[in-house]
Order: C-alpha cells, then structure tokens, then sequence
C-alpha cells in the first residue's frame, strides 16, 4: 500500500512537470498566435506565479480540512485541464486570464501534493521526498521534448495542450486510487495516547505558536532563495551564454539542459545522501556546493566550463527545495497544510520576483554582476540549513518516530 501511494505521488509530480514542459515549449507558438511583443509577452507569464502563489493559499485550510488525497485528485485533473486555454488565446487579456486560473490550479495541486509526500514520507519512515520531486524533473523534460515535437510537426498549441492535458488528466485519475486517503490525525501523531482528529484552529500556547511562525518564515526564505536560484538557472543562464560570453543560441541553451539534467540526478540519489548523513549537513553541503558552481561559471570566460558551472549549480540546488517543502509540513504539526502553503507561498513569490529582480540589477551593472545575486543566497541556505533539523522525537531526514504524522503502513486515518 505504501509502494503506491508514493508511487501515484510521484505520477502526480511528473504530471504536473509534464504540462509545465509542454506549455514552455508552445510558448513561441503562443506568443506568435496572440500577436504579442516581448514585454506584453512578460507581463503575460507573470500571471503564472501570481496564480500559484493565490493557489497556495487556497490549498493551506482545504488540505487540513478534507486531507491532501482528495484536493490533489481534483486539484490535479483540473491543472492537466486548465493547461489547455492558453493555447486558445487570442490577445494578451486573454492570455492573462488563462495564465492566471492555470496558476492557481497549479498551486493548489502542488501544496496537496507535497502534504501528501509529506505524509508517505512519515509512513516509510526515511526520505522518500528528494526522489518523488525528481520526478517532475523528469516530467518537465519529457513535456519539453513532447512540446518540440508538437512543434516541428506543425501541430498547434491548443492541440498539443490539450493531448498533454488528456494524457495528465487520465494519469491522475489512476493514480488518485492510491494516495493515502483522510488528514492526518493528532491521533496517529501521538500513537496510543492520541486522543481526537486534528481541529481546524487547535488551542495552544504563544510560545509554540512563536516558534512555528519563526520556523515557517525561516524555511519560507530558505525556500526563496532556492527558487531563485531555479528561476535564474530557467530564466538567465541561456541569455548569459550568449550574450556575455558570444556563444551561438543552440550552444547557450546547453547551460539550462545540464543544470537540468543534474537536478534531476541530484534529487535521484538525494534521498539517499540524506539517510545517511542527515538534512542539515546534506543542505549545507548543497548550498555550497550550488555557490561554488554558479561562482565558476560566471568567473570562467570558456563557454564550455560555464555549462559546466550550470551544472553544478543544478546539482547543488537539487535537494533544497523538496527538502524545505518537506520541513514545512512538518513545522506545524496542528495544521500541517497551513505551514507547507505558507513555504511554497512565499517560494513562489521569489520564483515570481527573482529574475525579475535579476533582470533589473542586470540593466543598471550588467547581467555578470546581476547573478551574484542567487550566489549570495545559495550561501545563505548553507548558513539557515539549521532551519531543517528535526525537532525532538523526529527522526532526521523525513519524519517518523514519533514525529507530527508518523503513520504505521497501511493503516490510514
């Protein structure tokens, strides 16, 4: 029972990966259909991570209240179906609004799906985390490669949408059956001596309400600064491999592949480094590890040994964010939805600010010096990793033990 529900987990992950790819890909497409210039463009694909960012916030009192399995089976046919207007739009307002309702199903579905990771995780007791988020690595890929097929056989992109979203949709539906079905319980958190079903606004004392407010803010910067690091990877490694360093736009496209290529792979084998060495070291090590690759490949003036450095920094970035989710699921143990909305919120606003941000520093001191900027937090990741050790009775890495939702298997609030 266990094997699949992190099995149908990881399928909702990969969904999710897959659309996001095959709408990144139709984009030009798109862009070329509603007749937009590139700054109308812009505007347009901010609406996505305003959406996801009002989609977070819904999920955080609908996952405690009717439990995750249920609001990612909705959540998750709804965002392979919403996939499909932006195909279909025709000029920047409606674009806009397609944009913006995708967003918000997407944002709901990924609380909900990681709420449910969460709880797997506790059941099985060890980290399974890192490598259920691989999979929307993988999805992402295959989307993309999906999208440049759609889009070398002439297919268009309200077409290739909606065969994605019919692919997706299908695909949830199967894998719903098996997610772990209810909320957890303060019941199954405290075992035998668990006494009632976890209420929706539980008393308890300003003290350990000061404490979760300060561990969900620390975990949503940390959160922050590794979606930054995303957003800048996805947004400007490309554009820095061609305009900086005078490569051919094929050639610059290889920055972004490899950092994606190792992110995947890092969250393959994640799970494991953790197991063994522990979240905090295993994250300090990562955020280091992500500062010295973005630092080589913008100190590098060789094309090849940038794509190198992307790489690295992919590899460093891997485990953070699943990592920092995970943490915010578990931060409050009354409301374990609220704390891991209230993280992938504030992740979403920086994936939504930082190359934004990026992009503005860059037209004042340059692009070179612009990316120092996700360098910087990179480091700070490696100085707040303390943020993710486990509190007493949790067992380091993924919960169990006695932690907030440890679940026996198959046994299922």
């Amino acid at each position: 029972m266990l094997r699949r529900a992190r099995q149908g987990t990881s399928a909702y992950f990969f969904v999710m990966g897959m659309t996001a790819g095959v709408w990144m890909a139709r984009i030009p497409a798109v862009k070329a259909q509603a007749g937009l210039s590139d700054a109308a463009l812009g505007a347009a694909l901010f609406a996505v991570p305003v959406g996801l960012v009002l989609g977070a916030a819904l999920a955080e009192r609908l996952v405690d209240r009717v439990g995750s399995a249920l609001v990612a089976r909705v959540a998750g046919v709804g965002n392979c179906l919403l996939a499909v207007p932006p195909g279909l739009a025709r000029n920047l307002a409606e674009l806009m609004a397609a944009l913006l309702v995708f967003g918000l199903a997407g944002g709901t579905l990924d609380v909900a799906q990681n709420a449910q990771g969460v709880r797997v995780e506790a059941a099985y007791a060890r980290p399974v985390m890192t490598s259920m988020h691989s999979f929307y690595s993988l999805g992402a890929m295959a989307g993309a490669l999906a999208g440049g097929g759609f889009a070398w056989a002439g297919v268009s992109p309200a077409l290739s949408l909606a065969a994605a979203g019919a692919v997706g949709a299908l695909t949830d539906a199967f894998a719903g059956r098996w997610l772990l079905p209810g909320a957890p319980s303060r019941a199954t958190a405290a075992g035998a001596g668990g006494k009632s079903a976890l209420p929706a606004r539980p008393p308890r004392r300003s003290a350990e309400a000061r404490r979760v407010r300060r561990l969900i803010i620390a975990l949503g910067v940390l959160a922050i600064c590794g979606m930054v690091g995303e957003g800048a990877a996805g947004d400007w490694s490309a554009v820095y491999l061609k305009d900086n360093l005078g490569t051919s736009a094929g050639f610059a496209a290889l920055a972004f592949a490899a950092f994606s290529v190792t992110m995947t792979a890092g969250r393959a084998v994640g799970d494991g480094l953790i197991h063994r060495f522990g979240t905090v070291p295993v994250i300090r090590c990562c955020g280091l590890l992500a500062a010295v690759g973005l630092t080589a490949a913008l100190v590098s003036r060789n094309p090849g040994a940038a794509v190198g450095g992307f790489a690295v920094f992919g590899a460093g970035l891997s485990v953070v964010v699943p990592q920092v989710f995970a943490a915010g699921g578990r931060a409050d143990p009354a409301r374990p939805g609220s704390g891991l909305a209230k993280v992938v919120g504030l992740g979403y606003a920086g994936l939504a600010a930082g190359p934004a941000v990026i992009g503005a520093v860059a037209s004042r001191v340059g692009l070179h010096q612009a990316l120092g900027i996700p360098v910087l937090l990179t480091l700070w990741i490696a100085a707040g990793a303390a943020a993710l050790a486990p509190r007493r009775g949790e067992r380091d890495g993924g919960g169990g033990g006695t932690g907030p939702f440890r679940i026996k298997e198959g046994v299922h609030p």
